[in-house]
Order: structure tokens, then C-alpha cells, then sequence
């Protein structure tokens, strides 16, 4: 679907914040992980703002002619959050990367939906401090996207994830408003809890423009190292167990052994080719009592070797090989592509399950399976490969990764741990929360957005088939 975009030239931008350029264009067609499945729709305009004002400015010019809005921010989504399904505008907000005001002694800085997520860790760390819930590409993510899908990575287990950092947001609805939610007390029982309403919202409900976040200390003691076992199922029970005993573990991270090839391949890497754990501890005093905790849970499940440092160079290598796992994974077979990204979430105790489950269809279907996660806060991350060119190998494995999903449901699980419905699991939607709270949803997106405008095409089952929500809750089916 083609929009006019030309009303944005009387708008208040200057020349390099509009671009209907075809490169420009082409460049905000997809993220990360619908470029991977050829899966892009290119907008008609790209704005970038550079204010709360010109923000509210598009969006309410927009509404106005009924154009739809796509946020967009670093473009490394895996679930299409950022495609701009219906076309329209493109709104690149990564310009908008300030730090608007920095309280270290409130633990809190105030910063544009632009700035990278390590960014704010290197702003802060000469005063101590860090921003615990960033994911794996916080170094590559911005503050906006991580807070559209509420983000999570590797130290979840022990911080919680990205929602539980945020205390108040400036954002701009459809219609151009601006409001303010939260407050800079770290508690409120203050009204409806609006922050939270917009966190996980990928972008449906409202434009972030400027983000409070809640700060910590860095710990005095970090020390980590992995852990490696004979079969996938004594891992997996292992970090069951080491959660349900309450270790004080700031990162628990299982890899199986083909992933570990996987890595290996990618990066020249030396990795045991067999199931491993990889462990981070922070403490301020005791951390030696909690590793050696950890070690005897880990040798009650068989453990091979249990490898603990606090040099540097070794632990970045470790971690390094962990974060570009999903890189290590789309590149390593030139004949295979990745279907979908899997990152079911179970309850800890189902974990051990859900692993063996996802192992088991690989063997049953014959099909590349890796699997890895964030293993101590029940978040599994699996890739199913397959030949595009062969139907049926790919009709496996659409069963295969749906059959995983449908597991993880039954077992009281989330289809989506941390990377948001987008347009990859609109389907699952209802299977997870049912039809009254599906229906909620959309009663929410109606109030705050009856035009459609902000980022259509995500989230609702109903946009899987080519229909969309329009004003008043009525569907229409494209052609």
C-alpha cells in the first residue's frame, strides 16, 4: 500500500530529517530478523526527529491523513517489530540520543530512546554504577527498542529485565499528545501504571521520547567461567537445580554442543565440542561461598569440569562467544536458512522439559537444532535450519518450531521471553492469554490509538491473515 508523504514538507524538519530516497527506503524495511527471511516492506517516507516536538508533529499530521507510523530504532529485532507493514512512515528515532539529565545519587538517568544501551553503562561507570537489565546486543540496541520489547538478556536472573529498570517515560500518542508517566520515586501507587502499559508495546500504543531509568552499583566481585557436562539433560537439570537453591548467580547461560561448534566456526573460537553452562557471579563480599555452592549442585549433575576465573581477557572471550551466537547460527551452513527465532520461556522447573523437547524434535525431523539461553530465568533460545528450496524440509521444521512453541504453553510458558510478538507470533497470541485478554488488548489499542496509525501489523492474530484492526475494532481484509 502506497501513502502520500508529501504533507511532511510543511512540516517543521529540516532537509536531512526527510528522505523519500529509495536507498533511505530500503535501508528501514526490515530488522534484523525479518532482512534474514526476506521478509522487508519499504516505507514511503523515513523521518528522523530530533525532539519530542517533531514527534508529536508527525504523528498527529499523520493521523490526521491516515498514514501509518512505523517507530524505528537500531533495526536489531527479530520478530519484524520494526517492518512497516503498511508502508507510510518510518520513524528513525536514533538522532534522539541524548542524556537529558544524569542523578547519580538517585541511582537514575534520564536519556532519548536513541542512546545505546552500553552507552549508558560507559556514562556512568566512572561513578560506579551500571544498568544491570541489558540484553545481549546492548551494544547494539537502543534504549527505545529495548524498552518496545521489553527487553531481557543474560543477567534477567538475577536483575529482572528491562520493565523493572524504567521509572517513568515521556512519550507522544497517535494523535500527537505528549504525556508523562511514572514518576522519579522508585515506588508509586499513583493512578494506572502507565509506564508499564507502554513497555512491551512495540511501538503500538505509543512513540517513547525520553526514558527514566533506575541505576546500580557495580558489584566489587565478578567472577565467571563455564561449566561442562556430558549430555544436554544433566545441564539443563543443573541449572534447575542451581536456581531453585536460591545461588546467587548473576548469569547462567546454557549452550549445547552444536551450538558450541556453531561458535566455534564463526569466530576461531576453541570450545569443548559438548553441553556447556556459563556462569557469571557478582558479590560485594562472599562470592567465593556462592561458586563453591554452585559447584556442588553442578557435580551432583555429573559435571565434567567446573572452570572459574576472574581474568579479563577470559571472561570477555566466553561472553563474546555467547553474545554472537545468533550470528554464529545464520552463518553457519551457506545451504540453510533460519526459520524463525525461538525464545520460549518456561517456569524454571519445566526447564530441563522444554530442552529435552526441543533436542528431541530436531532428531525426530532430522533437522538442525540449536539451542541455547538464558537458562536461569527459563528462557530458551532454538533455530530451526532448513533448505528454503525444500518444501518439505521446511513444512518439518515450521512443525518442529511450532511444536516447541505449543510445548511451552502447556507447560505455563510464554511463546515470547524477550523479543515481542511483532509479526513472527501473532498466532500464539490467544493460545497464551485467551480470547478475553486478547480482546483487552485491543480495547487498550482502540482507546490510545482509533485510527490505526502506530505500527500496524504487529501483535493481533488477526493481522497474520492479511487483515488489519481499523477504527472502532471493525476488520478489513487486504487484498
Amino acid at each position: 500500500m502506497t501513502h502520500d508523504c508529501s504533507f511532511l514538507e510543511a512540516l517543521d524538519l529540516e532537509d536531512d530529517q526527510l528522505s523519500v530516497a529509495e536507498s533511505r527506503r530500503e535501508s528501514h524495511a526490515a530488522d534484523w530478523g525479518a532482512q534474514q527471511r526476506g521478509e522487508g516492506v519499504r516505507p514511503d517516507a523515513v523521518v528522523w526527529p530530533e525532539s519530542t516536538a517533531d514527534v508529536s508533529a508527525v504523528l498527529a499530521a499523520a493521523t490526521d491523513r491516515g498514514v501509518p507510523v512505523t517507530p524505528y530504532a537500531a533495526g536489531t529485532g527479530l520478530e519484524g517489530n520494526a517492518v512497516p507493514a503498511d508502508g507510510g512512515i518510518s520513524l528513525d528515532l536514533t538522532r534522539m540520543d541524548d542524556v537529558v539529565e544524569y542523578r547519580p545519587d538517585d541511582f537514575q538517568i534520564d536519556v532519548g530512546p536513541g542512546v545505546i544501551g552500553s552507552a549508558v553503562d560507559e556514562y556512568v561507570a566512572p561513578d560506579g554504577l551500571f544498568f544491570p537489565p541489558l540484553p545481549s546486543s546492548g551494544d547494539i540496541s537502543t534504549v527505545g527498542g529495548m524498552i518496545a520489547t521489553d527487553a531481557s538478556g543474560m543477567t534477567t536472573v538475577r536483575y529482572g529485565e528491562v520493565a523493572d529498570w524504567v521509572l517513568g517515560l515521556e512519550a507522544v500518542l497517535a494523535d500527537g499528545t505528549v504525556i508523562e508517566t511514572g514518576s522519579r520515586a522508585v515506588k508509586t501507587s499513583s493512578g494506572y501504571n502507565l509506564t508499564e502499559l507502554i513497555v512491551g508495546s512495540e511501538g503500538t500504543l505509543a512513540v517513547v521520547t525520553e526514558a527514566t531509568l533506575e541505576l546500580a552499583g557495580r558489584p566489587e566481585q565478578v567472577r565467571g567461567g563455564r561449566a561442562i557436562f556430558e549430555t544436554l539433560d544433566d545441564a539443563a537439570e543443573a541449572v534447575f537445580h542451581t536456581v531453585r537453591t536460591a545461588v546467587d548467580v548473576a548469569r547462567i547461560e546454557l549452550v549445547d554442543g552444536l551450538s558450541a561448534r556453531m561458535a566455534n566456526a564463526y569466530l576461531d573460537a576453541d570450545l569443548p565440542d559438548a553441553p556447556m553452562v556459563f556462569l557469571e557471579f557478582h558479590a560485594n563480599h562472599g562470592v567465593d561461598e556462592e561458586i563453591a555452592l554452585c559447584r556442588t549442585i553442578f557435580e551432583d549433575h555429573d559435571v565434567a569440569r567446573f572452570e572459574m576465573s576472574d581474568d579479563d581477557a577470559e571472561m570477555d572471550a566466553l561472553w563474546r562467544a555467547r553474545r554472537e551466537l545468533a550470528y554464529a547460527v545464520a552463518s553457519y551452513d551457506p545451504d540453510l536458512e533460519t526459520l524463525h527465532p525461538g525464545d520460549v520461556t518456561v517456569p524454571i522447573s519445566s526447564y530441563p522439559e522444554i530442552v529435552h523437547e526441543a533436542k528431541r524434535l530436531g532428531e525426530e525431523y532430522d533437522l538442525l537444532v540449536p539451542c541455547f539461553g538464558h537458562a536461569g530465568d527459563g528462557n530458551l533460545h532454538y533455530t530451526v535450519l532448513v533448505d528454503p528450496d525444500d518444501s518439505a524440509m521446511v513444512e518439518c521444521g515450521e512443525e518442529l518450531y511450532a511444536a516447541v512453541v505449543e510445548q511451552a504453553l502447556e507447560l505455563g510458558g510464554t511463546a515470547t521471553g524477550e523479543h515481542g510478538i511483532g509479526q513472527g507470533k501473532r498466532e500464539y497470541l490467544e493460545a497464551e492469554h485467551g480470547t478475553g485478554a486478547v480482546e483487552t488488548m485491543r480495547t487498550v489499542k482502540r482507546a490510545l490509538d482509533p485510527t490505526g496509525t502506530l505500527n500496524p501489523g504487529k501483535i493481533f492474530p488477526e493481522t497474520a491473515s492479511g487483515a488489519r484492526v481499523r477504527a472502532g475494532g471493525a476488520l478489513e481484509t487486504e487484498e
